[in-house]
């Protein structure tokens, strides 16, 4: 079931009366039922899956809870992990493994399975279902015993298939709770909805739109028009996830409950490890918390360090797809990363030492701070060629002519000439310009705060307009197709 669906809009209100209705001792029980029901819209089998990862991980938990010896409570804890991403290798990773295999060495006998089920979401569960185990493991946490509790934090709808993928530390305690209806708070998540809306619709699927007519044929495409899709894809991408972020924040937020930040305005970051620290905050938090630093972070040398950051970027880029596409767009992100930290790495620590004592940081002038974002920009946008096309062959003639035509640019009509083919002008091309300039203004705007907080700063007269123009751009420039989000096939 999509969020950006009619079935969805008759999902949640269902859902929402129901919860403060019915008596509280049985409100997670009905939200459990909700959530089951939603994801299993796409797919019945999938609740087979995600209940197997929910009963493996919640008896992994009082396993080690209650194993007297540290080795004993490592073992629990490692055939736990091993079952879990078996399945999710299986389900994700096989073909890929045997395509690989086969490239290798042709001579083997081993066939992909083409009936493979396509687990909408299964990535995101797993990651959350393991951190909990990882978490009671260390001590960060406490074992859950009530298993009903458990299967909720697993399965929870709003954030179920694209995260942000939440901590046991901040989630298990809020199920223990019962929420009554409250207007200002129902009324904050209705807002983030709606603004998670209008990314999503007004933004991401008419940008995809241009953007798919060029990935989906780029031999057909050359410089203008390749520089113009690449572009209009790190909207797209950003406003797709970040708009799905927004709709799960704003309707937890209307049944009671606190999801994490998952995007802080990285499209303004001054460099790229300050993107890493915006973009998808929940995954980047989760791989350094149980990939990076258990690989021993930056306390074992500079050299250890930069293994460290391309080990944990390499495999961001597979958990992201089974494809030599993601792999490379996570090399290259790590690549920037590691080259950032050698170039500039005792500046940023010396900035990080500053904040962390509460001492004033001099903030560069604004020319300055506006050439840094477009710097990182630049690089970050050139490493989602590799994470949108369609096969390493695509991207590399991507790679090869973007530039192609930048003797021509300045003769007359030729712009015009090159954006008609893409379909620039049928499809809305302006309107997606001017919702992305709209949507970088307002969070501009927002400065430190969130756009809920921002809003009720205002008065009443500017808050009422905000949100009436926010319904007036969605209907006016929205693509209404039901497109999935992208992330869903991670």
């Amino acid at each position: 079931m999509l969020f950006n669906s009619v079935s969805f809009l008759i999902f949640f209100p269902v859902v929402v009366l129901g919860y403060f209705v019915i008596p509280a001792k049985v409100k997670n029980l009905w939200l459990l039922i909700a959530s089951y029901y939603f994801y299993m819209s796409w797919q019945p089998v999938y609740a087979l899956l995600i209940l197997f990862s929910t009963i493996s991980t919640f008896v992994c938990g009082l396993l080690i809870d209650s194993a007297r010896s540290r080795k004993r409570k490592k073992l629990y804890l490692a055939v736990n992990i091993i079952i879990n991403i078996a399945i999710l290798f299986y389900f994700k990773y096989f073909n890929f493994f045997v395509e690989t295999l086969l490239e290798l060495f042709p001579s083997l006998s081993i066939a992909k399975n083409n009936n493979m089920l396509a687990v909408v979401g299964i990535s995101f569960y797993t990651f959350q279902s393991l951190g909990y185990c990882i978490d009671v493991y260390n001590g960060k946490t406490e074992k859950e015993t009530n298993f009903l509790d458990y299967a909720l934090f697993v399965s929870f709808f709003p954030q179920l298939v694209a995260g942000p993928i939440e901590r046991s530390t901040n989630f298990l305690p809020q199920l223990k709770k019962t929420y009554k209806f409250d207007y200002d708070r129902v009324t904050d998540g209705l807002v983030m909805m709606a603004w998670g809306f209008f990314k999503k619709l007004a933004v991401a699927d008419t940008a995809a739109l241009l953007v798919n007519a060029v990935y989906n044929d780029v031999t057909n495409y050359t410089g203008v028009q390749l520089v113009l899709a690449t572009v209009l894809f790190a909207f797209q991408i950003y406003c797709d996830f970040s708009g799905y972020s927004d709709i799960a924040i704003g309707a937890a937020n209307v049944l009671g409950f606190k999801l994490m930040r998952n995007f802080y305005h990285p499209y303004f970051a001054q460099n790229v490890v300050d993107f890493w620290r915006r973009w998808h905050i929940s995954l980047s938090g989760w791989f350094m918390d149980y990939i990076y630093i258990p690989l021993g972070g930056s306390r074992k040398g500079n050299v250890r360090t930069y293994v460290n950051i391309m080990i944990t970027f390499l495999i961001s880029g597979l958990w992201h797809g089974a494809a030599y596409t993601f792999v490379v767009w996570g090399a290259l992100n790590g690549l920037y990363n590691v080259c950032e930290r050698l170039l500039f790495g005792k500046k940023q620590r010396q900035i990080r030492q500053r904040q962390k004592n509460g001492l004033p940081v001099k903030q560069p002038p604004l020319y300055r701070r506006i050439f840094n974002a477009l710097v990182t920009f630049a690089f970050i946008d050139f490493s989602w060629i590799f994470f949108r096309a369609n096969s390493m062959t695509d991207a590399v003639y991507i790679v090869r002519n973007l530039f192609s035509d930048i003797g021509s640019l300045f003769a007359p009509g030729y712009i015009t000439s090159m954006l008609t083919p893409m379909g620039f002008f049928d499809k809305n091309g302006w309107a997606v310009i001017l919702c992305i300039v709209i949507m970088m203004a307002v969070e501009m705007w927002e400065g430190k705060d969130t756009l809920v907080q921002r809003i009720n700063k205002c008065p009443w007269p500017v808050r009422w307009a905000f949100y009436y123009s926010v319904i007036i751009l969605i209907a006016l420039f929205g693509y209404f197709g039901q497109s999935q989000f992208i992330y869903f096939q991670f």
